[in-house]
């Protein structure tokens, strides 16, 4: 049955979402810089949410509503996504903050690349000028100074918007049959066990500060992504993906306060140029969908 799209309480909880993720990359890099292994950290993030699920849904006797018909697409939402949050994930430890959540603002782009090359969907100049928008604003960022942003963390953080963009289009399609729990729990079960493995090699013990961290990540993990999905499912990507961008004002604080970090003139020039593109494709692709229903109704 399709879900009543409700776009204001979408836009608020993607909102939220951005705020929840900006504390989860904090301590990811806070943990990082404490000696965890980013594979356990990720073992962690997956495997937290998965557990607080279970407990929270069997304790009210709903079990049934993480049943689904789909394990097949939701095992390839897991390999998909277990990809790109190592490369999420690995940025933060190798970039500043706000470098790398602006990094992660061209997946709009990648999405409209996507688009073009694998769905075969025409793409007009509008869109075609916001890649190119958003290419320059990547380009800016780089800058002269390799010191400040190496070659391999930009390469790691344009991997990760490229994985985001792959699994935006799969969250849209699973919210179509499938309430935000389910999706959750089934990306953080299917990916928790593959993870377990590494911690024969990387998994070492903690102190109180570090387990602390670790589970504020899955805890503060579990919320983004609840908060994710829904407004995926409530509202378009194009119209909620705008929200993305409070991100930034949340990383270049705690990049400033925690680190002591604040970015150079060549992210405060690139940034606007990769926000403006992301929000060309989002007005674009709502004037699309208007254009496209209003034909449906002729």
């Amino acid at each position: 049955m399709p879900v009543a799209q409700r776009p204001m309480l979408a836009l608020a909880l993607r909102l939220a979402a951005m705020l929840m993720l900006s504390v989860m990359l904090l301590l990811v890099k806070m943990t990082g810089e404490r000696g965890v292994s980013l594979p356990e950290t990720m073992f962690w993030r997956q495997a937290i949410p998965a557990l607080l699920l279970a407990i929270w849904l069997a304790g009210k006797g709903q079990l049934g509503r993480l049943a689904t018909k789909r394990p097949w697409i939701h095992a390839r939402r897991a390999a998909i996504g277990t990809t790109g949050m190592f490369m999420t994930l690995g940025v933060v430890q190798i970039l500043p903050l706000a470098e790398s959540t602006v990094l992660g603002f061209t997946a709009p782009i990648f999405a409209v690349i996507l688009s073009a090359v694998m769905l075969k969907e025409h793409v007009g100049p509008w869109r075609w000028t916001a890649v190119a928008l958003g290419l320059t604003g990547v380009i800016v960022i780089a800058g002269p100074d390799r010191g400040h942003l190496p070659l391999f963390g930009l390469a790691v953080g344009i991997g990760a918007a490229f994985f985001v963009a792959l699994v935006s289009i799969q969250l849209r399609d699973l919210g179509r049959t499938e309430e935000p729990l389910t999706v959750v729990f089934w990306f953080s079960a299917m990916s928790a066990p593959v993870l377990a493995l590494f911690l024969l090699r990387t998994g070492v013990h903690h102190d109180a500060v570090q387990w602390a961290m670790l589970a504020g990540i899955g805890v503060s993990g579990l919320f983004a992504q609840i908060l994710m999905t829904a407004a995926l499912r409530l509202g378009a990507v194009s119209s909620v993906i705008v929200m993305d961008y409070s991100q930034f004002g949340w990383a270049t604080l705690w990049g400033a306060v925690f680190f002591g970090n604040l970015p150079p003139a060549t992210t405060w020039t690139g940034a606007p140029l990769i926000c403006a593109a992301g929000l060309i494709i989002a007005w674009r692709e709502h004037a699309l969908s208007k254009e496209r229903a209003a034909l449906l109704n002729a």
